[in-house]
């Protein structure tokens, strides 16, 4: 097995008074030539959007994009057609494919909302942008693994345009959970959202995460009750 460490106070931040910005990769005015990119994952930011801001109407293209909020809720609308409120507890997929225009806003006036935005590499580049959403019941993810986005079209989860998968859990303290790698020659980055945990003799604590390839599982030892996102994605050279 083959690992890296992503400290949580080493990730890339701004602060632009409306947007509190942490990123896992090099993103916008951040640059860090050791961390801009796993695999076939481009971009995680984990952001803080004042009540009532947000982004505005901007293109994408070519690039799978999740959003996973964690609290508050995203009002969002699209060139395709598409708006709607998008809540905690709710996974949002966009594949740009040839190119869409979408905007983001804090669905509040009072809250601040905190979300997870995630891009990964398209397994097949220019293909007819689409959008979906779903809510996770948050009693199917207790001491276990739900997949909130996979390349099946079959099941419960949302579809990617990629060899990838992304699953998410919450585990109780003094428990072990086994993560097994979906498709052979993945990577998984594995991602504390809340709580601490031990990975291959590292302890990690909350927004600290471990990218591990080269094996078919990891080991997760539960040091306090956490929340848990695991990446997985081809381990392609990415072109730039």
């Amino acid at each position: 097995m083959k690992k890296v460490i992503h400290p949580s106070h080493e990730r890339g931040y701004a602060n632009h008074g409306w947007l509190n910005a942490h990123h896992s990769f090099s993103f916008a005015s951040w640059y860090h030539p050791d961390k801009i990119h796993f695999g076939a994952l481009r971009v995680l930011n984990d952001d803080e959007i004042a009540a009532g801001m947000g982004f505005g109407t901007h293109p994408h293209d070519n690039m799978e994009i999740v959003t996973i909020p964690l609290s508050g809720a995203i009002a969002h609308k699209d060139s395709m057609g598409h708006s709607g409120i998008i809540k905690a507890g709710d996974v949002q997929i966009m594949s740009a494919g040839t190119g869409v225009h979408h905007s983001e806003f804090n669905a509040s006036k009072t809250e601040v909302l905190n979300l997870f935005q995630i891009w990964v590499f398209p397994k097949v580049r220019n293909i007819v942008p689409r959008y979906e959403q779903k809510s996770f019941a948050p009693e199917g993810n207790e001491n276990a693994f739900t997949t909130l986005v996979s390349p099946t079209k079959e099941g419960e989860s949302l579809w990617i345009n990629q060899d990838a998968s992304f699953s998410m859990g919450t585990f109780d303290e003094n428990t072990t959970v086994e993560y097994r790698i979906k498709h052979p020659g993945n990577g998984a980055f594995i991602l504390v959202v809340e709580g601490a945990v031990s990975i291959e003799n590292e302890i990690l604590s909350q927004r600290d995460a471990i990218g591990v390839w080269e094996t078919e599982s990891v080991e997760i030892k539960i040091n306090k009750k956490a929340k848990i996102l695991v990446v997985e994605v081809p381990m392609i050279e990415a072109e730039f």
